[in-house]
């Protein structure tokens, strides 16, 4: 049997690659180098380092097809790839496109010190196309903070990556369009301007809207309240009352998104691979309603390598919990932290990290297993029991950070036959942005009553005599706590200003107070 040749030193190029490509932590991105080097073995093939995941690994397959297929020569002796920072975990395909490259320049195929300069994203199909990723807005930030000014992309994530003003982006389709990127034989180069007037967040005409229901006055009258101050809202109805129907049309009137909320809702779509290609900014308020049977991963976000969960998707909107006490104990406790910080950290051994996660609330339940606990059409077929037992699957805690309870009952075929007249969407949109406008110059930035700091209760709350006896009177009735307590003057101060009183008053206490229905159940049911 022949013995292999040994490969000498002088058959391996004596030069170290350098390229640069982006890795994506939480929703923000950092830069990643690629380096390259020839080792003189005859163990051919590429070893990848730097703690690459297995979708990494697997890219020395598609970068050899790649290579090959657009008619470079791939080298026939060990290469060794170190992907730093090594000591943090990356992941995806998205490095394939920066790790072609730099073995082109280490095998002496372009000129190495061309690719200095630039920063490099794109998955390679095998022949040599280059398909789009997600996560190239939070990219394209990062590019721009590191200091660099080209971006390689592929070129159905341009509209995505122009958002970011300052760069010069080359989106190309195949690896024979990067390589002429790199000597600089192409004219590919796109100088990005940010946010452009198509990108403008305008009010958005929802196809569901308000107008469609049919009475449930009070329950709108909760939802504009709770639009108004960015409160978390639960309706109690029987089945058929139209619960789902109201929250599906809770991101209708709610004010038009800022140009900071909506490419920080970009980015997280980005990350999550939920982002349209072709698509630019997200200008409409996320709605997300998760089945029952989530669990608390996907509810809160998280997994080996973490993504955001449904709570930070519903960021800027609304999340959707229906049939409330259907949803596990474990994911229902998850909410608490977002609920109170408006942020959700997931904790790894390798990392933590935070997502926003500032949405509305909105669930729904029905007052007993059976549904119809003081129905006035159907009669309740649970024993008190079983009531309890029901209610009792929503831990105290849970409930504090919920603003508002809302009864949602059945309606009559008179009430459902009656002729529309219910005000659109729109019209109660333009009384939630007053009040968000009037929230905004007392508490400052994009800040609502809901949001409202503890140190400044007291002083944007404060209560004539009435008021305060009239609160202090709800506080022992129902055994609120000190946080149901501060609630309830959030809603107050925000029923205030949808009336446009600098003061709360009596009536405005009485409001919020009656929005504490489930309180009042509880109290009944002597949980």
């Amino acid at each position: 049997m022949r013995a292999r040749r040994r490969l000498r030193s002088r058959d391996i190029p004596n030069v170290i690659a350098l390229g640069y490509s982006a890795a994506l932590r939480g929703i923000d991105a950092y830069i990643v180098r690629v380096e390259v080097v020839g080792v003189p073995t005859t163990d051919a093939g590429i070893h990848i380092v730097g703690l690459a995941d297995r979708s990494i690994q697997e890219s020395k397959e598609r970068v050899n097809a790649a290579v090959r297929s657009c008619g470079f020569l791939f080298p026939t002796y060990k290469v060794v790839v170190n992907l730093a920072p090594a000591d943090i975990r990356k992941e995806g395909a998205a490095f394939d496109v920066a790790l072609a490259l730099s073995v082109l320049a280490m095998d002496e195929q372009l000129d190495a010190a061309r690719l200095r300069d630039i920063v490099c994203l794109g998955e390679l199909a095998l022949d040599g196309a280059v398909k789009p990723v997600g996560g190239v807005l939070p990219a394209a930030l990062g590019v721009k903070k590191a200091g660099f000014s080209k971006f390689l992309l592929p070129a159905d994530n341009l509209p995505e990556a122009a958002l970011v003003d300052g760069l010069t982006l080359y989106p190309v389709r195949t690896l024979q369009q990067a390589v002429q990127v790199v000597l600089g034989l192409s004219d590919l180069g796109v100088r990005s301007g940010g946010p452009t007037a198509q990108d403008d967040v305008e009010p958005i005409r929802y196809i569901e809207d308000l107008e469609d229901v049919c009475g449930q006055e009070r329950a709108k009258r909760a939802m504009e309240v709770a639009a108004a101050g960015g409160h978390n809202l639960l309706m109690i109805g029987a089945p058929g009352s139209g619960k789902t129907m109201l929250a599906r049309r809770m991101p209708s009137i709610l004010p038009a998104m800022t140009r900071n909320e909506a490419l920080e809702v970009t980015k997280l779509y980005s990350v999550s691979g939920l982002l349209r290609h072709k698509s630019r900014l997200v200008t409409t308020r996320p709605f997300r309603a998760p089945h029952h049977t989530v669990s608390a991963t996907a509810l809160a976000g998280g997994g080996s390598l973490p993504r955001p969960g449904e709570v930070s998707l519903a960021h800027g909107g609304v999340l959707f919990l229906d049939e409330m006490p259907e949803f596990p104990r474990a994911a229902l406790e998850v909410l608490r932290q977002p609920l109170e910080d408006r942020s959700v950290t997931v904790c790894r051994a390798s990392s933590t990290i935070t997502y926003p996660s500032s949405f509305i609330l909105v669930a729904s339940m029905n007052p007993c297993p059976c549904g119809y606990a003081g129905d006035r059409l159907r009669g309740c077929s649970c024993s008190p029991h079983a009531i309890r037992k029901y209610l009792s699957k929503l831990s105290g805690p849970l409930l504090d950070r919920i603003d508002i309870h809302v009864e949602v009952p059945r309606l009559s075929y008179e009430s459902l036959a009656r002729p529309g007249g219910a005000e659109c969407s729109a019209v109660v949109r333009e009384r939630v942005e007053r009040a968000r406008a009037v929230q905004r110059a007392r508490l400052g930035g994009e800040g609502c009553n809901a949001l409202m700091p503890a140190k400044k209760l007291r002083d944007v709350c404060v209560l004539d005599d009435a008021s305060r006896s009239l609160l202090a009177a709800a506080v022992a009735k129902f055994h609120l706590s000190a946080r149901a307590h501060d609630r309830i003057l959030r809603v107050a101060r925000t029923v205030a200003d949808l009336a446009g009183s600098q003061n709360i008053a009596a009536a405005h206490i009485a409001e919020a107070v009656g929005y504490r229905s489930l309180d009042r159940s509880f109290t009944q049911n002597g949980l």
